[in-house]
């Protein structure tokens, strides 16, 4: 049987060496935000032959000819994702009435305009969602474990699960603001339901080990809470690990197949998924552990 409790230093560690980049990015440069976040408008060109550096100065121009602030500008072989300030349809037609005079034939796919009253709207009950829920996660885990055996106490696997959850977030969301700075990925509405998927699955996982531990401590008598948290995490190490992998799986094709509209949403939930299934296994049930012991340690200076 594996001992992971054991190691438990050594998986923190880890999940450190994993979440200190993306913190530190997040604290220089933060997310990249897009429109959905900013407001602005987008616009999405198809040309008929890959873009070269000679379209993308003459798109500038035609921007700038309007006066129209320019955010981002990315390009993807035949196509330019465009985005601006705020502007409205008439804008929009003038500058591709000019485009179409330097740079010939393309087709607008998309043009879109989110104002910034509804993006500071998105951010802030994205931000209320995300705190509302772990508030009701760390209630509902402390309410269902009310009746677990001492030594263990139910809001330590409520705030453990909690610690676990923030663990999962922190690795998506500095993963993203190194993509966001390096690679010029936004995250837009999708990644915030990205976000609240992989809190959902990390703290499912969460609770298929504390529901073993709990029952091992029902059940089990003479042997140290350390060694009941390891012998519940090895019970359900397998399943924990199948039912990720079918779902990893399944990501890992759509992120392959599923078009560039999803595929930064699907990269989120792969991303946190794996986390989740690391921090499950690693690091809550291992925290249960370290916050016992020191707990223990503690008393016995109390005493002393």
């Amino acid at each position: 049987m594996l001992n992971i409790i054991a190691r438990k230093n050594l998986y923190f560690l880890i999940s450190l060496l994993v979440i200190i980049p993306g913190t530190i990015s997040l604290f220089l440069w933060g997310l990249r935000l897009s429109i959905d976040f900013t407001g602005g408008s987008k616009t999405t060109l198809l040309f008929p032959r890959s873009v070269n550096q000679q379209v993308i100065k003459n798109v500038n121009n035609a921007f700038k000819a309007d006066k129209i602030d320019l955010v981002t500008l990315q390009q993807a072989d035949k196509t330019l994702i465009i985005q601006t300030k705020p502007i409205n349809e008439r804008q929009d037609a003038e500058v591709l009435k000019q485009l179409k005079t330097s740079v010939g034939n393309f087709k607008q796919e998309e043009f879109e305009t989110v104002g910034p009253t509804i993006g500071s709207e998105t951010t802030i009950n994205a931000f209320k969602t995300i705190v509302i829920a772990s508030i009701m996660i760390v209630l509902y885990i402390a309410y269902s474990f009310r009746k677990i055996p001492k030594p263990a106490s139910s809001w330590r696997f409520g705030v453990c699960a909690i610690i676990a959850l923030i663990h999962d977030a922190l690795v998506v969301l500095g993963i993203f603001s190194l993509l966001g700075h390096f690679f010029l990925v936004e995250v837009d509405s999708l990644f915030v339901t990205a976000i609240l998927t992989v809190i959902g699955f990390s703290v499912h996982d969460t609770i298929v080990v504390f529901d073993r531990i709990r029952e091992n401590l029902r059940r089990t008598i003479g042997l140290s809470f350390a060694q009941v948290v390891n012998d519940s995490v090895s019970q359900t190490l397998v399943r924990s690990l199948n039912t990720s992998l079918t779902a990893i799986l399944v990501l890992f094709t759509l992120l392959l197949f599923g078009g560039d509209s999803i595929r930064w949403f699907v990269a989120a939930l792969l991303i946190g998924i794996t986390s989740g299934t690391y921090s499950s296994i690693f690091n809550a049930a291992p925290l249960l552990v370290a916050w016992q012991e020191w707990d223990e340690r503690r008393k016995q200076k109390i005493k002393a």
